[in-house]
């Protein structure tokens, strides 16, 4: 059976289950916990795969000469994708504006920062080997790590080769390991989706976010299922938009129900090689500048949760200059997002309000109910990006071998 159905069939279980258990069973209690093993689960490989199979494609990518020819075509990939996605969803946003929602007291802030300056910090600890004692969630450290290893085994083959023997060997049993652990994600899969339904079954009840839903939901479809398969016409030699599209079905639906990007790394990893033949030395570059540095989803429905916000708390319009400066604000907040791979739309959302002031340091919590929904949205939004322009990038630099429909897992 095929990776996405499996995850498909999971997810619709999953579904059932929530929308129909009894509400006094107190079943989303226990799937709380359960969420969060399931979570673990998916990120346990992560590291591990990253780490060597990154060296090894830096190395190999050196080897080529083609390193920074392709790390540029990623960087200007990011940077539009980028502008383009936020953009069009704040124009959107003021076209077709959701209802306003009742404000609510709440008196007491989350505690949410980016933490740049920490983050910096951590990419040159004072020990090297502490980026592999750390909790699973910050990734940039590895890939700083990896790229200089990558770099460093170029120095002399003769010294080096034992090593880059080594490091291709754990590359590919890591890979192997991460690929059972993909083919157990459909059972998994039920838990994310029953915890994801019961919350969705709650906001639905309130109503108050009805609108906004839809909303989301048609820009996520438009976005994700047309529009960035379009984008794939462009691309030399011509591909299939629509094959594509099929091809990373499975990491859409890892990354919509988890709404966590690391989850969803090794899925699209192994989408990316099995369906579409993307070697790993511009599969783990690609995918590691994309899960870093490209969360546009995640900023566009944050940029649009706070257009809507503002909306509620005022009766006066948004100006040409506040769109803008909402808009550039988003596409800033998009590219540090790399501490927050679970929570990325929302933790966007609360530094857009907490950074505006006059008076929306609280408005983010308005949209507290539905910051499961916001983040579920964004990060399918963000692995659909990073699957299609890893794709497209391996494809216009010659690293991919075309492969049957039919022979897709």
């Amino acid at each position: 059976m095929k990776v996405w159905i499996k995850l498909l069939i999971g997810s619709v279980l999953g579904i059932a289950l929530g929308l129909l258990a009894p509400e006094h069973l107190g079943l989303g209690e226990a799937l709380v916990w359960l969420e969060q093993f399931v979570l673990r689960i998916g990120r346990y490989m992560v590291f591990p795969l990253m780490v060597f199979s990154l060296t090894i494609g830096v190395f190999e990518l050196r080897q080529d000469g083609q390193f920074w020819r392709l790390a540029l075509k990623n960087v200007l990939i990011i940077a539009g994708v980028s502008v383009f996605v936020i953009f069009t969803g704040v124009f959107a946003a003021l076209a077709f504006p959701p209802s306003r929602i009742p404000i609510l007291a709440e008196d007491q802030l989350d505690y949410i920062s980016l933490d740049i300056a920490r983050s910096a910090m951590e990419l040159f600890p004072s020990n090297m080997f502490s980026v592999f004692a750390g909790d699973g969630v910050f990734l940039l450290p590895i890939c700083v790590l990896a790229f200089f290893f990558g770099m460093g085994l170029s120095y002399d083959k003769s010294y080096t080769k034992p090593v880059i023997t080594l490091i291709d060997s754990l590359s590919r049993i890591f890979f192997h390991i991460a690929s059972f652990f993909i083919e157990i994600l459909g059972f998994l899969m039920i838990i994310l989706a029953a915890y994801w339904a019961i919350r969705f079954r709650g906001i639905v009840q309130a109503e108050v976010f009805s609108e906004l839903i839809i909303f989301l939901t048609i820009l996520g479809i438009v976005l994700g299922f047309v529009i960035f398969p379009l984008f794939m016409y462009f691309v030399r030699p011509k591909t299939n938009p629509w094959m594509t599209l099929y091809g990373f079905l499975g990491p859409a639906i890892a990354a919509f129900f988890s709404g966590d990007i690391l989850f969803s790394l090794p899925v699209t990893l192994r989408h990316a090689k099995e369906n579409f033949g993307v070697q790993r030395r511009s599969n783990t570059v690609s995918l590691s500048l994309f899960s870093t540095f490209c969360r546009a989803g995640s900023a566009m429905v944050a940029a649009v949760a706070f257009i809507v916000i503002i909306r509620s708390y005022s009766s006066l319009g948004i100006s040409a200059a506040e769109v803008f400066s909402i808009s550039i604000r988003a596409l800033l907040i998009s590219f540090v997002l790399f501490r927050h791979p679970g929570s990325g739309a929302y933790t966007a959302l609360a530094v857009l309000c907490l950074g505006y002031e006059q008076g929306f340091e609280k408005g983010y919590l308005i949209l507290k109910p539905m910051a499961f929904y916001l983040i579920a949205i964004g990060a399918f939004l963000d692995v659909m990006i990073s699957s299609f322009a890893t794709y497209a990038t391996a494809r216009i630099s010659g690293y991919d071998k075309g492969k049957a429909a039919a022979k897709f897992i």
